[in-house]
């Protein structure tokens, strides 16, 4: 019998119980896309006729009049964005990056300038645009927007992601009702959500999203939006797009993951992440210093979390070495740190294979355990944990 993956390719057999993130490979791929890809992988297609099959299912599933998959979601704001500069004249699509005699300054509330692995705005400067970011970190008025787009405006870019400021920020319809009044398209980032209709259905031109994130598909992104804007998106592919191309497995794959979303279980699959939850709450409550609570997702996702809030005077640890021992420990589980500093973390249940919800608990009752005996309060400082977390990156593939 064959090793597992990860072993094979000696891999740790992490946990992830962090959410839909990239760097820890996004999410469990569905069967029927497993089942697509290993069908396609030895076939020659016709890409064009592929992504107009594509066209149809993205047009059913998200009520818009046409889509194609492209790289991943963050391509899709490249090339949405070149669209708007070009449309479809071929001639300005070679000429890309140069956007000498195009419009092209690309209008961002401040709030949404936010990082999901690289920055938003830099996915829209590679397409050659200027990025003008509109009001302040933490409020956006209608009058700033409105002031904002002038003779040079080629797009707006609205984020709907749990890094945005969640609070301050113009509603959607609000901000498209306000740019489409001076003619600007709005293209929307919503790589990490489960509503595949209300962007467009508020007034969005483009909407994007991962194929791979609560999709279940393989790595991709899913272009959809009005007919005329995203075939001059398509055609991106002419251009700069021809970096981000995506295979016939990524269209295939995507094609799938898109008709199973139209037959899944959704109020199953919520069961037994509430059953995970439950468990977690349970086993954590009433520990010393520790304090648990189930927290719902703050772009609306139907899904929850639980906040895990480390008071170290008590636990005997603070919440980033309690995410840290997580991470170290057998089997090595990842948690959603990303606000650690305030002494909390999640943990995600989107992505669990059967029975790891108890392994998650086990291992969070052991690293508990070991803290409280332990004499000393265990704190490393915040700062070098940053600084080690960036000496890895650079230090690649070392």
């Amino acid at each position: 019998m064959a090793l597992p993956i990860r072993q094979q390719l000696g891999l740790r057999p992490i946990i992830n119980v962090s959410g839909t993130m990239t760097g820890l490979g996004a999410s469990i791929v569905v069967s029927e896309a497993v089942e697509a890809i290993t069908a396609v992988l030895p076939e020659f297609v016709e890409i064009s006729d592929l992504q107009r099959k594509a066209s149809a299912v993205i047009a059913r599933l998200c009520g818009s009049e046409a889509g194609f998959v492209t790289a991943s979601c963050s391509a899709g704001i490249t090339l949405s964005v070149a669209a708007c500069m070009t449309g479809s004249d071929l001639s300005a699509i070679e000429r890309l990056p140069d956007t000498t005699g195009l419009k092209n300054e690309v209008l961002i509330q401040t709030g949404h300038m936010v990082g999901y692995g690289a920055p938003v705005e830099q996915g829209i400067r590679l397409a050659g645009a200027g990025v003008v970011p509109v009001g302040q970190a933490t409020h956006v008025a209608g009058y700033q927007l409105a002031g904002a787009i002038t003779e040079r405006t080629a797009a707006a870019v609205y984020v709907i992601s749990h890094h945005a400021v969640q609070y301050g920020m113009l509603p959607l319809k609000q901000f498209c009702d306000i740019a489409h009044s001076k003619g600007v398209p709005v293209i929307v980032d919503a790589a990490s959500e489960y509503d595949l209709r209300g962007f467009l259905e508020a007034g969005a031109d483009i909407a994007l999203y991962s194929s791979h994130k609560f999709l279940g598909g393989p790595t991709g992104g899913i272009v959809a939006g009005s007919k005329d804007l995203v075939r001059a998106t398509y055609l991106q592919n002419n251009g700069i797009g021809r970096g981000m191309k995506v295979g016939k497995e990524g269209m295939v794959g995507t094609i799938a993951a898109l008709t199973a979303w139209e037959k899944r279980d959704h109020e199953g699959i919520r069961r037994r992440e509430k059953a995970a939850l439950d468990l977690w709450l349970q086993r954590l409550n009433g520990r010393p210093g520790v304090v648990v609570t189930i927290d719902p997702d703050p772009t609306h996702n139907p899904l929850d979390r639980l906040k895990v809030s480390v008071e170290p005077q008590a636990a005997h640890i603070t919440a980033w070495d309690l995410a840290d021992a997580m991470s170290r420990g057998t089997p090595p589980i990842i948690v959603r740190d990303h606000e650690v500093e305030h002494g909390y973390f999640y943990l995600d249940p989107c992505n669990l294979h059967e029975g790891e919800e108890t392994v998650v608990a086990d291992r969070l009752t052991e690293e508990l355990d070991k803290a409280r005996a332990s004499n000393e309060i265990i704190a490393s400082d915040l700062g070098e944990r940053l600084a080690r977390r960036e000496a890895s990156i650079t230090a690649w593939p070392d």
